[in-house]
């Protein structure tokens, strides 16, 4: 039997410490961030009991969508909303945030249609339809796609010729971690 070599023991400390490494990572940053954010709303509501902020905020946000949800607030969140969208900075800001906020959650969820875009080398780009007509811009024919990037919250939005793009019979959410992460993340 051969005698392990110094090279060959490093070697393997290392192959462990890699897999403990891929292991430990995304608990510990998870944690953090859990931890992260508890200590951070704590910390602005002068909280000394640990995590109350966090539950305050949750409660508060779940009171706020059921008291805006009410027939009463809506024509005062109208109203609010009216004078925001007035404001030339203010709208632009207020606009894009609400916009941003919609695609991602509520009743206007605009990633839910999964797609293939057909690249000119043959290749297939995964991405969301976001418009399915562009005639109003002058490109008949055509839809948007949004492109997002991988390991990275941000994407490109493409105007495609509407043949170009085939539609994916997939869980919108689990599309999206699919291509956040690479390629990575099975489907369910």
């Amino acid at each position: 039997m051969e005698q392990p070599t110094f090279k060959s023991i490093s070697l393997r400390l290392l192959k462990y410490f890699m897999n403990g490494l891929l292991l430990m990572s995304p608990l510990a940053i998870t944690g953090y961030v859990v931890y992260w954010v508890i200590t951070t709303l704590d910390g602005w509501l002068d909280l000394s009991i640990p995590g109350l902020g966090l539950l305050i905020t949750l409660a508060g946000i779940t009171l706020v969508g059921f008291v805006g949800s009410g027939l009463l607030i809506g024509p005062i969140l109208s109203f609010i909303e009216k004078l925001l969208t007035r404001a030339p900075f203010i709208k632009l800001i207020y606009t894009s945030i609400k916009d941003l906020m919609e695609a991602f959650v509520g009743d206007k969820r605009k990633f839910n249609q999964p797609v293939m875009v057909k690249l000119s080398d043959g290749t297939f780009k995964p991405g969301f339809l976001t418009q399915e007509d562009l005639s109003q811009l002058g490109y008949p024919g055509f839809v948007a796609v949004y492109l997002p990037h991988s390991y990275n919250f941000s994407g490109n939005i493409f105007v495609v010729a509407a043949e170009a793009v085939k539609k994916v019979d997939v869980n919108a959410t689990e599309y999206m971690k699919f291509i956040v992460s690479g390629g990575v993340t099975h489907f369910n």
